[in-house]
């Protein structure tokens, strides 16, 4: 979190010049606002707080988590050259006091250093870093942060950085690096997927319930079972002893089954992108096979794996097993999708929509149930200002377009338009999405159906609730090529 213990806060929203240090070593009050840097900015970016300098980007987790895969965010910050500087990564469960007597170490080592420049610079870098660990009694539940150091801007300046914050989702990684870079590699393993995967370890000795997302793994819960042995000893009892244990079996099962609703299912809706079951025997097939297993969950298993431990060490092996089928879901999701709306065009049903201007249209009445973009979709949306009326323009244009400036003036005064906000459409899809009752799908051009979709109809389109006749409708505004939307 950026300025933690600040009795101010910075304004959410377009744009806040303030940058928020660390109060005094001595002490003495909260944090202080920094004086205004030029090209710093906070801003909201695909429904995240995105602090940006010159082609840095950092993400922080004060709004929704609304994140898409996350593949506009983080453009240019590892080709950022500097002097001295250094990345942290504190992963969740970890000691502030382990990593404050590291940093005294490393301190201690640095003042070894011959060069007076580089041991200056060095020094400085790690003071600041220890400032910021100040901020914090413990490591937040998500881990923690710090970037620290000095950066060389576009004009040939020095400007020095200190940022912290605490991931929108936990970071399994612990890293300490002093370079000429700020390290985000941990952050882009963040960043690439969201989807987040059940699994079911059962065996004779017990059951463990988990979750995979991204590298981050987490037991929900686990608990052991005694489960009676087959043996030839019983004379007259041994019907009665085979019927116990297959009893106790099938009651273990429906306890699994039974726990697995509780754990996967949440709102009345499964809670996870698709589910592993893993065991060394047979009891993940007839968990899967059983009329006690939710629907909803037999639905998304992906894969039955085959393990030779039980407990954590048979989650870490189930985890390595599924891994291709892990990787896979989310491309077939995509071609699901994308087939379902070539279906909705070859079936010529009219609940179908493609191009920026039908889309916007659809969205404005409320009639598109799905909206599907691109995820590298390269069109910006501009609102703009009439000089001397009341009037705004909104534009949606291309690279190409936008090379016109005859878009920015007035075509009767020559006058040149006020620029109010410019933002690609893709991010303002994100921030708005839900005010028009519709699902966001971002999809790529990997698979043949995401290519023929932006190849094809422009990486933007949507399925529609009800028919609707684009071509019968008259569009308002003045010029054809693009029109209005309302202000959301």
């Amino acid at each position: 979190m950026l300025g933690r213990g600040c009795k101010e806060k910075p304004t959410w929203g377009a744009v806040s010049d303030f940058l928020y240090s660390p109060p005094p070593a001595g002490g003495g009050g909260g944090c202080q606002p920094r004086g205004t840097w030029q090209g710093l900015k906070l801003q909201q970016c695909l429904g995240k707080v995105v602090l940006t300098y010159g082609s840095f980007e950092v993400l922080f987790p004060d709004v929704s988590k609304e994140l898409l895969g996350g593949k506009n965010l983080k453009k240019g910050w590892d080709g950022y050259n500097g002097t001295s500087m250094i990345s942290l990564i504190i992963p969740p469960k970890d000691q502030i006091s382990r990593v404050a007597k590291m940093l005294a170490d490393e301190f201690g080592t640095a003042s070894n250093i011959k060069s007076r420049v580089n041991r200056l610079s060095v020094l400085g870098a790690i003071t600041s870093v220890q400032q910021r660990l100040k901020l914090y009694n413990k490591v937040p539940p998500n881990g923690l942060v710090v970037y620290c150091g000095t950066i060389v801007t576009e004009e040939g300046k020095e400007k020095k950085v200190n940022i912290d914050f605490e991931p929108f989702k936990p970071i399994n990684t612990s890293l300490y690096l002093c370079d000429n870079k700020f390290h985000t590699e941990a952050l882009t393993a963040l960043l690439s997927d969201d989807s987040k995967f059940g699994f079911i370890v059962i065996d004779g000795s017990g059951a463990l319930f988990g979750t995979l997302q991204g590298n981050t793994r987490e037991v929900l819960h686990k608990f052991t079972v005694d489960l009676p042995k087959k043996h030839g000893r019983g004379g007259q009892s041994a019907l009665r002893f085979a019927r116990l244990r297959m009893e106790k079996r099938h009651n273990y099962v429906r306890k699994v089954a039974e726990t697995a609703v509780q754990l996967f299912i949440s709102g009345d809706k499964v809670n996870v992108a698709g589910l592993v079951l893993a065991g060394s025997a047979d009891f993940k097939t007839e968990l899967s096979q059983s009329d006690m297993f939710d629907q909803r969950l037999q639905s998304k298993v992906l894969k039955l794996v085959d393990i030779s431990y039980g407990g954590e060490n048979g989650f870490n092996q189930a985890i390595e097993l599924s891994t291709e089928v892990l990787s896979n879901v989310k491309f077939i999701q995509e071609k699901k999708l994308i087939g379902r709306y070539f279906d909705e065009i070859s079936q010529d049903t009219g609940k179908y929509c493609f191009g920026v201007e039908d889309t916007l249209k659809a969205l404005e009445m409320g009639a598109v149930e799905i909206l599907i973009v691109y995820e590298n979709l390269d069109i910006m949306r501009y609102v703009l200002h009439c000089q001397g009326t009341e009037e705004e323009k909104i534009l949606y244009l291309t690279p190409e377009q936008e090379k016109d400036k005859s878009h920015f003036t007035d075509k009767e005064t020559g006058q040149e338009h006020e620029l109010i906000e410019s933002m690609p459409l893709l991010e303002w899809f994100a921030n708005n999405y839900k005010k028009f009752g519709a699902t966001l799908e971002i999809v790529t051009d990997k698979s043949q159906e995401g290519s023929q979709f932006v190849k094809g109809f422009g990486g933007i389109g949507g399925i529609l609730r009800y028919r609707v006749d684009f071509q019968g409708m008259e569009y308002q505004g003045g010029d054809d090529e693009f029109f209005d939307l309302d202000d959301y």
